[in-house]
């Protein structure tokens, strides 16, 4: 089946799955052109992390999804909701057979993971992208919200989520003026990320200051430890495999051994904090983001706002 609706689609035949001329499709302007989608499609596919927590958040329970980074196959916080909806690997390696078997009649993935397999996937089903991931992500969730039909649920969603951080910034005070450093130690990728990153977004919906060298279109830089005072800050949210197998845990004790680690101001202060990478980074979406900053207001030692 996958065979021949490759076949077709590359030689130009109507797919009986697409809906050129159909009355209940909308034109939707993506990374990768222009593409009709269903008004109200009822077999969506998702092929990135952040954009499954979306669809969730947003109330569309998809037949199928990108596999979790971490996970068996999904996130904890996801598993529930997704239910028995198919893994199909992960962002990058996306099991093409499996979801064509699958029939669906939408595909919602990301031109910076999936835009060499386009073509195949367009040939399965109407096939829209975001540009990229990461510091996209706010703005990803609106455009989703704007494929299924949802935008103003989007819209009001997005503007729950701010007014969200304002209540944490209020109660935080003027304590927002302290300049954030985020750190990311794993086993040869040690990395401090910038404003440019789905962390540093949340940051910055709350409003903290960051550190000169962490405003930088670059989603991060990895770095040596020579380059250790690079993560100064008067706070420090560091982050690694939660996991804690061998290789991640040693590597994570020499660098918080190493002198100058133990020299930077926030750590003799006491204000280098280990986080969830889960929930700081891997999860990369909304509930990603509701779960940072109720770990920020329990690092603040100020009530969490009410869940909206």
């Amino acid at each position: 089946m996958f065979r021949m609706i490759l076949a077709a689609a590359l030689t130009g035949s109507t797919l009986a799955l697409g809906l050129a001329g159909v009355a209940n499709a909308r034109e939707i302007t993506h990374a990768m052109g222009v593409t009709e989608v269903p008004d109200a499609p009822l077999r969506v596919v998702i092929l990135t992390n952040e954009g499954t927590e979306a669809l969730l958040h947003l109330g569309v329970h998809p037949v199928a999804a990108a596999q979790s980074w971490e996970g068996n196959p999904f996130y904890p916080h996801l598993a529930d909701q997704l239910g028995d909806a198919v893994s199909l690997g992960t962002e990058t390696a996306i099991n093409l057979e499996m979801l064509a078997a699958l029939e669906p009649d939408l595909i919602i993935g990301t031109k910076v993971r999936q835009e060499k397999i386009y073509p195949q996937l367009s040939a399965i089903a109407p096939t829209v992208m975001s540009e990229t991931i990461g510091s996209a992500w706010l703005d990803n969730y609106q455009f989703y919200g704007e494929v299924l039909g949802l935008g103003d649920e989007a819209k009001a969603n997005v503007a729950a989520l701010e007014a969200h951080a304002n209540a944490l910034a209020t109660a935080i005070g003027d304590a927002t003026s302290e300049t954030i450093s985020l750190v990311r130690f794993a086993p040869g990728r040690t990395r401090i990320y910038s404003d440019h990153s789905f962390p540093g977004v949340v940051l910055d919906l709350v409003g903290f200051a960051r550190p000169p060298l962490q405003r930088s279109e670059e989603t991060f830089v990895q770095i040596g430890r020579e380059r250790i005072p690079e993560m100064a800050g008067d706070r420090i949210f560091y982050f690694a495999a939660d996991a804690d197998d061998a290789e991640s845990l040693t590597n994570l004790e020499e660098w918080l051994n190493d002198p100058l680690w133990l020299v930077l101001p926030a750590v003799e202060a006491g204000k280098a904090t280990r986080v969830e990478e889960l929930a700081w980074n891997l999860g990369g979406g909304i509930y990603s983001a509701y779960m940072m900053l109720d770990d920020i207001a329990e690092i603040y030692g100020v009530p969490a706002p009410a869940a909206d």
